[in-house]
């Protein structure tokens, strides 16, 4: 089915030639070049002219003027057009033009009355170009159009019938019968035969989903037809006009004289004209199923071609006067303005649970501080639009709930995805797709479990992304005619395409296509990209407002911890000298006084120890790392080297698992490291020898790991394993504050207790992470990330 011309704007090969439908309408091989907006002719049973603007004299005129004007083409060619409409006629013309718009749509002006040599006419008036076209048409229609009512009945009354019409709307409970109100409505007004909403998909093919017929017509409802019935250009005129009749599809034409505007060159653009020659093609194809007479209005939505009310008449050509034509263009105006809201209301419960899911899943990923709980969490993305599977691609990996792509496959997708322009657009980017194999073939490998495809983007560089998927679900389709008839015919210039003649049910099994995405839900898409992006945001400057402070804290801390030990050790000197001078005076025979004395040392001893670990802490903090790549087994050595006199205290083996490796890090800090790890190895041991072993685990190589953290597989891994006494597991965390012993002050030679903290802050400065694995009595493996090019300063 058919529904208008295959309109285009001209080729090359007609852009600023003389083109006429009568004369050269056969020569065109297909649609798709036919020059459908400067036809060259109108419908013959009016007539047209095309007037200077400066002057209203006559440029071009219909080849009919005879019966409109009285007067040959070539008679009235230059001269004024009040010759032939007056001049009163032709300052209300003037009027119109000067104080109204009338580029997009013509405007009723008069009715010129009969005269002996010319019939009565409906005028109206647009400019086109910079021209001012002026178009007559019959008064007397050949259908009592809206009432079956005989010929010279009173003429109907339209506002009561589009106030009922409109009433009829707003009280539509669905959008199903909203459209057969539209329907109903129109047959009304029009009279016609058969009324259809026809409805666009994504594909662009058309479905027929209302209609209003008489009984002697078969019935459409629920046939599909093919895109290229209706091609592009069609539905792009249709986004700038309200209304296209052919009032007699067999109609003669008649071609403006001269088909060439003298004063520009060009032939004249008649989109917007009333009388405008239809397409060969489009009456081809009407004539295929038997159409006389036709009319066409558009149904938009924000701005786009939605579908079209599409009228049909069999009996009789249709002639449908003024007023006909202005309720129907009012009406369908209505009709989109009106048709979200009927849409919305079948789904108002559904987007009301849409809503509260959302604002769930909003609150919990605010709680945990990471989108992963959307795939994880309860709600996930499942419950926020009805699919099988969805994905999130944030944290430089995919997260996945439900039936979903493998990470190879949704690395594919989401490179095409973020090429195509929809998905970069600056207001509302989406992508939804009901066949994502028709854009991308490549995805029919997993078209089981995505073949539908609903995403948005979470990021500006569009890298992070959310998506939604829907399997394939084998459908039937009832075709009217066989979608793939492509006829052809000879012409002047060789074999040329044709209508199609095949409208009888063709059904047909359509695969690798899913359940297609609701309005409602794409929305719902686009307010939950909106509410992660505000989430993302905000969580960002709750983290930079804390780091600011925590940066401040620390710095306050160090220069405080700094400042504390440094100051501190002047007057414990002072306390210690003095200790010391008091006990080398006592006698012998003082022995009370002397042991508390000798206490006082000590703890003073003690307090210098535990002030410079303190020093030494703060500085860690403070200092400025110095990376540069070096070989790990060479630092390695150096600790060796320091701590070779402790070994001596009992047999100790210290081995390499394997080579260490080149890594970019602070080797002063990194042989501290070392250093303290091996003397803690050597010094928290009870065996008869100490055995110590050092290694490394590369990133992604599988091994014994310990307890690691989750994000701890990037980077190089080393690690240094005792047999000694080992930790309890409860104690694991305790070891690395500051301070904190778990055994008595004297127990294994003493020490301060900020060795492993030390350790820890060492690590992290460089951007790593320190852990270990422990059992009482059973050893100590301490591990530890290394390796960092961030901030590198040699290589």
């Amino acid at each position: 089915m058919s529904t208008t011309e295959h309109p285009k704007p001209p080729p090359t090969a007609w852009a600023d030639q003389a083109y006429s439908i009568k004369r050269h309408g056969t020569t065109i091989t297909n649609c798709d070049t036919e020059p459908v907006q400067t036809p060259g002719c109108i419908q013959a049973h009016g007539a047209m002219l095309v007037l200077r603007a400066s002057d209203f004299s006559i440029l071009q005129v219909s080849e009919n003027s005879q019966r409109w004007f009285a007067a040959r083409p070539e008679e009235l060619l230059g001269t004024p057009a009040s010759a032939v409409l007056g001049a009163d006629a032709c300052e209300r013309l003037r009027s119109v033009v000067v104080r109204e718009r009338t580029e997009t749509a013509p405007r009723y002006v008069f009715t010129r009355p009969a005269s002996p040599t010319t019939p009565a006419a409906d005028v109206s008036v647009h400019l086109s170009q910079g021209v001012v076209v002026v178009e007559l048409e019959p008064i007397s229609p050949g259908l009592a159009a809206g009432t079956d009512a005989p010929p010279g009945a009173p003429e109907p009354d339209y506002y009561a019938l589009l106030r009922t019409s409109v009433g009829n709307l707003q009280h539509a409970e669905s959008s199903a019968a909203f459209g057969q109100v539209v329907a109903d409505e129109v047959r009304t007004i029009t009279g016609l035969d058969r009324v259809m909403i026809y409805r666009f998909h994504e594909d662009g093919h058309g479905e027929v989903v209302a209609e209003s017929r008489v009984a002697s017509v078969a019935p459409w409802l629920g046939l599909h037809y093919p895109a290229e019935d209706i091609p592009q250009p069609a539905r792009e005129v249709f986004r700038q006009i309200w209304l296209r009749p052919v009032p007699d599809v067999a109609g003669e034409l008649a071609e403006l004289v001269p088909l060439i505007n003298p004063d520009t060159g060009r032939p004249l653009t008649m989109t917007h004209c009333i009388l405008r020659g239809p397409s060969v093609m489009y009456t081809e194809y009407l004539q295929n199923m038997g159409v006389k007479a036709a009319v066409t209005m558009p149904i938009r939505r924000d701005g786009q071609l939605w579908g079209l009310i599409a009228c049909h008449h069999y009996a009789s050509p249709a002639f449908l006067p003024y007023a006909v034509r202005a309720a129907c263009e009012f009406f369908a105006q209505v009709v989109s303005i009106q048709h979200r809201a009927a849409e919305d209301r079948d789904h108002a419960e559904y987007r009301l649970r849409i809503a509260e899911t959302q604002r769930r899943l909003i609150s919990v990923a605010a709680e945990r501080g990471d989108l992963a709980s959307l795939t994880t969490g309860e709600p996930s993305l499942l419950e926020v639009i009805e699919a099988t599977g969805a994905a999130i691609f944030h944290g430089d990996r995919w997260w996945t709930v439900g039936l979903a792509p493998s990470d190879a496959q949704l690395d594919r997708l989401a490179t095409w995805m973020r090429a195509q322009p929809a998905f970069a657009a600056t207001v509302q980017p989406h992508l939804a797709t009901d066949s994502l194999t028709r854009s991308l073939p490549d995805a029919a490998d997993h078209a089981a479990v995505a073949s539908g495809v609903l995403a948005v983007p979470i990021s500006r560089d569009l890298k992070n992304l959310v998506m939604w998927f829907r399997p394939e679900q084998v459908q039937t389709v009832n075709w009217g005619g066989n979608p793939h008839d492509s006829p052809t015919v000879p012409g002047p210039h060789g074999p040329r395409l044709t209508p199609r003649r095949s409208f009888e049910l063709y059904v047909e099994s359509v695969r690798q296509r899913a359940v297609p995405w609701k309005a409602v839900e794409i929305a719902a898409a686009g307010h939950l990209r909106t509410m992660l992006l505000e989430l993302v945001v905000a969580r960002a400057e709750q983290l930079g407002a804390a780091n600011l402070e925590l940066s401040r804290s620390n710095e306050e801390l160090d220069s405080f911890a700094f400042i504390a030990s440094h100051d501190l050790k002047e007057p414990l000197r002072g306390i210690h000298k003095y200790a010391s001078q008091l006990l080398e005076e006592l006698g012998e025979t003082q022995e009370h006084q002397r042991s508390k004395l000798a206490a006082m040392l000590r703890l003073t001893e003690r307090m210098d120890a535990l002030l410079d670990s303190l020093l030494h802490y703060s500085r860690v903090g403070r200092a400025v790392l110095g990376k540069q790549r070096v070989a790990l087994d060479e630092i390695l050595d150096e600790a060796l080297e320091v701590v070779d006199p402790r070994r001596t205290e009992r047999p100790t083996t210290i081995t390499r698992s394997r080579p260490l490796p080149a890594v970019a890090c602070d080797p002063i800090r990194m042989r501290e490291v070392f250093i303290n790890l091996l003397s803690n190895a050597i010094k928290y041991n009870d065996r008869r020898e100490c055995r110590i072993e050092v290694g490394h685990l590369s990133p992604g190589e599988p091994g014994d790991r310990g307890d690691a953290p989750t994000s701890a597989s990037h980077r190089i891994v080393v690690f240094v394993r005792d047999n000694g006494i080992g930790i309890a597991p409860q104690h694991h965390d305790q070891v690395f504050r500051m301070f904190k012993r778990l055994h008595g002050r004297d127990a294994y030679g003493g020490g301060s207790g900020a060795g492993l903290a030390i350790v820890k802050r060492l690590v992290e400065r460089q951007g790593g992470q320190i852990w270990l694995a422990s059992k009482l009595g059973h050893g100590t493996c301490v591990y530890y990330e290394v390796g960092d090019d961030e901030g590198l300063e040699t290589r």
